[in-house]
């Protein structure tokens, strides 16, 4: 009995003994939880931005500004809408056993809405830094988030990721 229960298990390097369906399950949990973080912020970012339009304070600003702001509008939408598409496509494909597949794609839109979510935090950033200052150091500062952004999303995760796989 204890071959049958192992029959279909993958023999993996991480030494997970899991068959395919339990794999993707696992890692649908688990884009579902990055999801919760990512999507929280940006929701409430969104928000936020779609009431600035109303305020008198927008109508006295700079052309520039109000484009900066355009944009960051668009780009907090389409990070929404990538961070919500996971839960649409999991919804219209489920029980059609095709989870490994809806893993793949749902971890890609995540990818995109996170990507998304970067540009859109560094253009609601030039956004307030410009009206709130005249400062000639305000790209400077955008800059610098940014760089530090790449850097805790991106550039830590890729060199954890190389130096300890880099054997498998």
């Amino acid at each position: 009995m204890a071959k049958e229960a192992e029959a279909g298990r993958g023999n993996r390097d991480d030494g997970r003994s899991e068959t395919e369906a339990e794999r993707a399950d696992r890692r649908w949990l688990e884009v579902i939880q990055e999801i919760r973080v990512a999507q929280t912020g940006v929701q409430i970012l969104l928000g936020f931005l779609l009431t600035v339009v109303f305020t008198p304070h927008f109508q006295g600003l700079e052309r520039t500004d109000k484009t900066i702001y355009i944009v960051t509008i668009v780009l907090a939408s389409l990070a929404t809408g990538a961070l919500i598409g996971p839960v649409a496509f999991h919804r219209i494909v489920a029980g059609r056993r095709i989870k490994p597949r809806a893993v793949v794609w749902a971890a890609r839109l995540t990818m995109t809405g996170i990507v998304l979510l970067l540009a859109t935090l560094t253009s609601a950033l030039l956004l307030v830094l410009r009206v709130a200052t005249d400062g000639w150091y305000v790209p400077w500062i955008v800059a610098g988030v940014l760089g530090w952004y790449l850097l805790c999303w991106f550039a830590l995760p890729f060199w954890v990721r190389s130096r300890y796989t880099s054997g498998k």
